[in-house]
């Protein structure tokens, strides 16, 4: 006899608002909320071009501007620090069956600074990761884009999802998120909706081991990227995060990430 769950809210809608939390929350939600107009490091906090300058911090701690962001509290915590690479200051990441990002706080109409440039660096891929399916969702290294829109355009499950997880956490949280990640199998370019909600998108930046172990530059229109998989504009962007979580396979990997940056016209990369 199968037995039944006495709840308010279904199960399966449970589940989901708590999945989709995480992947939410990794999408830099509560952006809003951090920003502080009053702020002394307000200007170095909102920088014009530059949305990470991790080489202009001194290797320790964590870079200016930037705050962890606990997904869940009893997953546990990827680690990240500045450390020195060569000449430069960059961003380690370790995770050891663990999961949770940084976020920064932004606001920036994309239209007028449209290319995203980064580069990363990875010791391994995550052997058993796949995006495509909630049980392996996994990626050595993400960047998380957060932006702002219309919300009375969501559909009727979304608004239903955002609003019970805002009840949830006590936070907003972005209209839509784009995630640049470096998959296993799914092909260079390919869009990876998540499995719980289409208001977060993963387009894949890398795929395979052939650049594993070296320094990777990327330059992505992310207007161009954001209509594509969206199919309309994109509101002003709101946040930007890290996120290197191995808490679904249960592996470990360590990456580092260098300067990331949004410019007005594409850029030689040369990280």
């Amino acid at each position: 006899m199968k037995s039944v769950v006495k709840s308010s809210v279904p199960s399966t809608l449970r589940l989901a608002v708590m999945t989709s939390i995480v992947a939410l929350l990794a999408a830099c939600a509560n952006m809003r909320d951090t920003q502080k107009a009053h702020d002394p490091a307000a200007k170095q906090i909102r920088l014009d071009q530059a949305l990470a300058l991790f080489s202009a911090n001194p290797p320790e701690g964590l870079p200016n501007g930037w705050e962890p962001l606990v997904l869940m509290r009893k997953k546990k915590m990827t680690e990240y620090g500045l450390v020195k690479d060569g000449d430069r200051t960059v961003l380690r990441a370790y995770a050891d069956k663990a999961s949770s990002g940084l976020r920064h706080t932004v606001s920036i109409d994309p239209a007028k600074q449209p290319w995203l440039s980064w580069s990363w660096k990875t010791s391994a891929l995550i052997k058993t990761a796949d995006n495509r399916y909630r049980d392996t969702e996994d990626s050595p290294v993400r960047i998380v884009l957060a932006f702002d829109g219309d919300k009375s355009k969501l559909s009727f499950m979304d608004t239903i999802l955002f609003d019970t997880a805002k009840l949830v956490s006590g936070h907003e949280f972005p209209y839509a998120t784009l995630m640049y990640i470096w998959e296993n199998k799914a092909p260079k370019g390919s869009v990876i909706a998540n499995t719980r909600t289409g208001r977060i998108q993963m387009l894949v930046a890398e795929s395979g081991p052939a650049n594993v172990g070296k320094w990777v530059g990327y330059q992505r229109n992310i207007v161009d990227d954001y209509v594509k998989i969206y199919g309309e504009q994109p509101g002003r962007l709101i946040g930007v995060g890290v996120l290197t979580d191995t808490d679904n396979t249960e592996e470990k990997v360590e990456a580092w990430y260098g300067d990331i940056r949004l410019l007005r016209q594409p850029a030689v990369v040369t990280e």
